[in-house]
């Protein structure tokens, strides 16, 4: 393989990449300064190297220098180094400040009277590896010119924003998901080509105001819980959205706009049951939204915190007390909301519990168990816990916060 870099000066840094371009689809940008490509397939076209390095530095037309190599590192060594054209370059005379070095190496290899790269190239391949590593045998292999590695390619920034100025003012929703679906499609199609994903999507809609055209902005933003980059998924997502909150006077200019992730990847297991596509869901959830209200729709988010409620579908915690009268581990299901109920005590032990639906006489106590949290905070909360079993069988976990609640039940 063949390598050749640029290497260009301040003023030219903006016309680098389309010098590259010109002579190359394909080349790695190591600095803003310097880029570097393969020139393999270009003899036929331009001759030898050093006629491939002149039809560079004349499509350039200013400054830069140009340097041929086997490899990709040598050849940018040489051009950050030598002037002008350089074809099959010597490296052994560069000093080897020249290379990427620490503070550290750098003092040693000027204590060992190591100053050009010929004489780092002599040294034992051993003895640098024990001394620096793997990084003190990266810098021999650059003093050699021994490293063969492919290039990392450049790729250019994309947008994922676009933008139609609509050719008569527009009032009606449907004619407007007609040109957003044209957008989410395009949007759509560059993500999949980039694997990626989006994460958010905001729709900005350009309003006319008034007899003399002045424009307001109706600016809808989804957030959403898992990426996606499903047109349809999105569309319908944006409709529901639109159709709850509509633009107050005619669109004119539409613009749309996604902000690019990398898609989530889940790994299934082979016997649980599939679950919804996130697609599906976030749609099922909108519509709820729609029929509910946004703030009567939410995702279930863990708290930090010890507070024992609320909790959902999780196994009941431990019987810690010995005296439970609930024996080994049981099954628990937690009242959601818990119930409020009215407790009699004797001796601060309960002897009976009235609630809605539920009422006996408690055989068994176990308890209290206090505990208590979030003191430091303004939402302090201190409760005792029993475990009761009342006289038709049914097992209880009671607690005091101060008021009494029925928290579940025990299978």
């Amino acid at each position: 393989m063949i390598f050749a870099c640029i290497h260009g000066t301040s003023a030219d840094l903006a016309q680098l990449p389309q010098i590259a371009a010109a002579f190359s689809p394909s080349f790695e940008q190591t600095a803003p300064d310097t880029i570097v490509f393969r020139i393999d397939g270009l003899q036929r076209l331009h001759g030898s190297p050093r006629e491939i390095a002149e039809a560079i530095a004349k499509h350039a037309g200013s400054k830069i220098n140009v340097a041929i190599a086997e490899t990709a590192d040598a050849a940018i060594i040489a051009a950050r180094n030598f002037p002008g054209i350089t074809v099959a370059p010597n490296l052994n005379d560069l000093d080897v400040s020249t290379l990427p070095l620490t503070e550290e190496i750098a003092q040693v290899f000027e204590s060992w009277g190591i100053y050009t790269l010929d004489q780092l190239a002599e040294l034992p391949e051993n003895g640098l590896a024990e001394r620096f590593g793997p990084h003190g045998v990266y810098l021999q292999q650059l003093a050699r010119g021994a490293i063969h590695r492919p290039l990392k390619i450049f790729q250019p920034e994309t947008t994922y924003e676009d933008r139609i100025e609509l050719d008569h003012p527009v009032s009606l929703l449907e004619p407007l998901l007609f040109l957003i679906a044209r957008l989410l499609n395009d949007q759509c199609a560059r993500l999949l080509s980039n694997a990626m994903a989006a994460n958010e999507v905001t729709i900005r809609l350009e309003l006319e105001d008034g007899s003399n055209h002045d424009r307001t902005e109706h600016t809808r933003t989804l957030r959403l819980p898992v990426p996606m980059r499903e047109s349809k998924s999105l569309l319908k997502l944006l409709q529901m959205d639109l159709e709850a909150h509509p633009p107050t006077a005619p669109t004119i200019a539409i613009a749309l706009t996604l902000k690019p992730v990398h898609p989530r990847t889940v790994q299934t297991g082979i016997f649980l049951p599939v679950t919804p596509a996130p697609d599906k869901l976030e749609l099922t959830l909108a519509r709820i939204r729609g029929i509910v209200g946004e703030n009567n729709v939410g995702i279930p988010q863990l708290l930090d915190t010890h507070h024992p409620h609320p909790f959902t579908l999780v196994p009941s915690p431990p019987i810690l007390n010995p005296q439970s009268p609930i024996p080994g581990r049981q099954a628990f299901r937690y009242f959601n909301p818990p119930l409020h109920a009215t407790i009699d005590l004797i001796n601060n032990r309960p002897v009976r519990l009235s609630a809605p639906g539920i009422h006996g006489k408690v055989l068994h106590a176990a308890g209290p168990w206090r505990t208590s949290g979030d003191w430091w905070t303004t939402t302090a909360w201190n409760r005792d816990e029993w475990d009761i079993a009342l006289s038709n069988g049914a097992l209880y976990r009671i607690y005091s916060d101060p008021q009494w609640f029925i928290e579940g039940s025990y299978d």
